[in-house]
């Protein structure tokens, strides 16, 4: 065959593939409802299946986003087309021989977060995941999206290349790149900013007290920090989501975006506007941790079922030590802020006693049935591949920091992953893992791994930190321990969690109780000052409303506990200490006392 003649047949294979097109109305916003409009030409089979996701990556929970979806029907040539549904998410439309074949079908959309669909007067917003059918072994192909807003004054947001003939069209490459690209679509500020030669856009919904000069300054320089860690940014333009709302907190990772969700006035006070950049340095080292650089488990995208993995400890805890270690190299806070926060961190983990009952491995392993589904007993029998996955994130780089002098570090580790895996989206084992931290390390880090990934045993963080000249010191509480951490809730005093072991676990408290009264007398909010009224091993009459029952329990107080822990010098450290802290920070020792 002449290379004139495969050329022509691949032209021909190309002009007789399915062609997928979705348009995407919200006539009537105030309804909540998304009406989508699926147009297939040349589907070459008799029957046309089409599923819909049931969870998106990023977000490991099946979320069943078919529930959201009404008024499916189906026409080919201006007819009424027969269809059935065969399972939760699949169904199946009789074709027969039409070249044309339209779908309509509306989605309700009234949650508002980062892996959601969300309509009203004021905007919409949608996930590819939560919107968008996919045809079975045509993921691959190019998909067509028009946005049909509601107003001219509408803008359409997305990191999707734009169509240039056609308004508000956009060209997806296949089915993932589709789920990959959330829109906003609205009266949201957009503002346009250039990063190491890429063009940047910010867009905000909702009102807030935020100082969009300083942010997009912090976000330049976050940016910045990562770029240069990994050696540029693997994307020609990036698009950073932010919707803005009285209490909220949360992000989504994309290739070449990512949708954030924060607190309105959490942008004034430096104790709230700092934990929104971190959050915004982790949803931005996904672009390379996660979204390039990814497990095995997640190299393909099964969109019917859970997708397993060992490693989500690297993929999320290793960023989450990172949206720390970020800010600081950024000059965002400075060296004793950072450890502050670290602190935070690790008084988190400390006081989580599930750390003690569930292996990282595992936690990573099981997120899709406990992480995202917490209930009275996870504080008890889980620990968070987050947090534990940046606590074993620190100990790592501590270590590989001490064996080389600051000469490597965890950084190296990323680095030699993004080489080794990401840039050719080659998913990796947990094995290769574990090697590529070896390698350099230049050590066994079998023994490392079999206690504090797979196994249960407590981090020695002094240990750790020694070399460093820092020490991990513990606060203990004033009152003696009971064992219980309630909240307030319309004017009630609920037990939200019990301690396994704890003396109010012993005696039979259970979380969801009411409590109402210490030694016949009200407690209120005060639960903490009244305990401190009280000495270790004292016998108190605990008085509750269980399941509408009043009961009243006999608890024998124990001694205090550490509820606070911080990282604080050693006394008088040594200059290697004082070199290696210099190493890893990047400032003195006498700068934090």
């Amino acid at each position: 065959m002449t290379q004139a003649t495969a050329s022509n047949l691949n032209n021909q294979i190309l002009d007789i593939s399915p062609q997928i097109h979705y348009l995407v109305g919200m006539s009537q916003p105030e309804t909540h409802l998304f009406e989508i409009t699926l147009k297939i030409v040349n589907y070459p089979n008799s029957i046309l299946d089409l599923k819909m996701p049931v969870w998106t990556p990023g977000s490991y929970l099946v979320r069943e986003y078919e529930k959201n979806l009404q008024d499916f029907a189906a026409f080919g040539d201006n007819e009424s087309l027969s269809w059935r549904k065969i399972s939760k998410n699949h169904w199946q439309v009789e074709k027969g021989d039409v070249s044309e074949v339209t779908i309509t079908y509306r989605i309700f959309a009234n949650e508002l977060t980062v892996r959601t669909n969300h309509l009203d007067p004021t905007h919409g917003y949608f996930n590819g995941a939560a919107l968008f059918f996919r045809i079975p072994n045509y993921d691959h192909l190019p998909i067509q999206i028009t946005i049909i807003p509601p107003h001219e004054k509408w803008q359409v947001t997305t990191g999707l290349s734009t169509i240039t003939e056609t308004n508000n069209s956009f060209l997806a490459a296949d089915f993932d790149t589709l789920v990959d690209s959330p829109f906003e679509i609205g009266d949201h500020q957009l503002y346009k900013f250039a990063v190491l030669g890429k063009p940047h856009e910010l867009a905000i919904w909702g009102k807030g007290n935020f100082q969009v000069q300083e942010m997009i300054a912090d976000f330049e320089k976050i940016i910045e920090v990562e770029a240069k860690m990994f050696g540029g940014l693997p994307y020609d333009r990036y698009v950073f989501f932010l919707h803005l709302l009285q209490q909220a907190f949360g992000g989504l990772e994309h290739k070449n975006s990512c949708s954030l969700i924060y607190q309105r006035f959490g942008f004034r006070n430096q104790d709230k506007y700092e934990p929104f950049l971190q959050l915004v340095a982790h949803e931005f080292f996904h672009l390379w941790n996660v979204k390039r650089i990814r497990p095995q488990g997640l190299e393909v995208f099964d969109y019917d079922q859970e997708n397993y993995t060992p490693s989500l400890w690297f993929c999320e805890g290793t960023t989450s030590y990172y949206d720390l270690v970020i800010p600081l190299r950024a000059g965002i806070y400075n060296t004793k802020a950072y450890l502050n926060y670290l602190s935070k961190e690790i008084t988190r983990y400390l006081n989580t006693p599930g750390r003690k009952v569930q292996p990282l491995s595992e936690s990573s392993f099981d997120a899709w049935i406990k992480l995202y589904r917490p209930d009275a007993n996870s504080g008890n029998s889980q620990i968070s591949y987050y947090l534990k996955g940046e606590m074993v994130s620190l100990l790592l780089d501590l270590l590989i920091r001490v064996h080389h002098e600051n000469q490597r570090s965890l950084d190296d580790v990323m680095r030699q992953m993004w080489e080794e895996f990401g840039k050719a989206e080659i998913g990796y084992t947990p094995e290769q893992l574990e090697e590529v931290i070896e390698s350099v390390a230049a050590m066994d880090l079998g023994d490392f791994f079999q206690r504090y990934l797979h196994g249960l045993e407590d981090l020695p963080f002094n240990e750790y930190l020694q070399p460093f000249g820092l020490q991990l010191v513990e606060d203990k509480r004033e009152e003696p321990y009971l064992g219980v951490r309630t909240n307030t809730e319309n004017g009630r005093e609920i037990i939200k969690f019990v301690e396994l072991g704890s003396p109010a676990q012993k005696a039979g408290i259970d979380a969801g109780n009411e409590l109402l009264a210490i030694d016949g007398i009200k407690v209120g909010n005060q639960l903490n000052e009244r305990l401190k009224d009280y000495q270790p091993h004292d016998s108190i009459q605990v008085t509750v409303f269980h399941q509408d029952e009043l009961r009243t329990y006999s608890v024998t107080l124990a001694a205090p506990i550490p509820n606070h822990y911080q990282l604080v010098p050693v006394q008088n450290p040594d200059l290697s200490q004082q070199e290696k802290f210099a190493g890893w920070l990047g400032a003195s020792l006498t700068s934090i006392r």
